[in-house]
């Protein structure tokens, strides 16, 4: 472990916001790999009870069961089922509005491993940069400002250690940039299934028996693609 922080410690002041990156971009994937599991998210079975509900012309009954449900999947059919009996225009606008708001939702943090992965390489070659010009600066000092013999070995210790943040940088950058893509794949893919869901309930609410509310706007349908709502619960 002595070894290992004597190593680091020839790369600088700049490998210590590096080493925070690393860890910062560890506990993001691992948050939203847990929070973005497939049953927390979409409980195919308890689903499949309120679809069941509904069916029966029991919209009020599925209704209370997504409530007690704090699932996004159960909160956006939620939406749904306060307009059940009214036209399919207002009950996909319900699906719209809360379920934009909902992957939106299932997508925070992710944007911070994207920035760990842009800015830990550029990082690095500011370490790199500033390595090097201690390095020239060293070779000049030798020298004493006239032409003459330089240290070899002097100045390869000097760039191996100024390469040593470009490496920490990149170390820290390519597996954050996996781990973004996997994660925003994943929110896609979620967000996909949760359509189906909702458009899988849509036909039976327009013609369910419920409480009827008070008409919202017009929609033209259930999309709930993440590029159309952006920001942080």
């Amino acid at each position: 472990m002595t070894e290992l922080y004597a190593f680091l410690k020839q790369g600088g002041v700049l490998m210590i916001p590096i080493g925070v990156f690393s860890v910062v971009a560890l506990g993001v994937f691992f948050e939203r790999l847990w929070a973005l599991r497939p049953g927390a998210v979409i409980p195919r079975d308890f689903l499949g009870l309120v679809r069941r509900k509904v069916a029966e012309d029991k919209a009020a009954e599925a209704l209370t069961l997504c409530e007690g449900n704090r699932s996004a999947a159960s909160v956006v059919v939620a939406s749904g089922l306060r307009y059940a009996g009214r036209s399919r225009d207002v009950i996909k606008e319900a699906f719209e509005e809360v379920g934009r708001i909902e992957v939106t939702h299932l997508g925070r943090f992710v944007e911070v491993m994207g920035t760990i992965a842009a800015v830990a390489p550029l990082l690095g070659l500011l370490g790199t940069v500033v390595g090097m010009i201690d390095v020239f600066r060293t070779v000049v000092a030798e020298v004493g400002g006239q032409a003459g013999p330089v240290n070899p070995a002097s100045l390869a210790n000097g760039i191996w250690a100024a390469l040593m943040t470009t490496a920490a940088g990149l170390s820290v950058a390519i597996p954050a940039f996996m781990g973004y893509k996997y994660l925003l794949s994943r929110v896609d893919r979620l967000a996909i299934e949760m359509e189906e869901v909702c458009l899988d309930l849509l036909d039976l609410l327009t013609d369910a028996e419920a409480p009827r509310a008070v008409e919202g706007p017009a929609g033209d349908g259930p999309s709930l693609s993440k590029g159309q709502g952006e920001g942080d619960r």
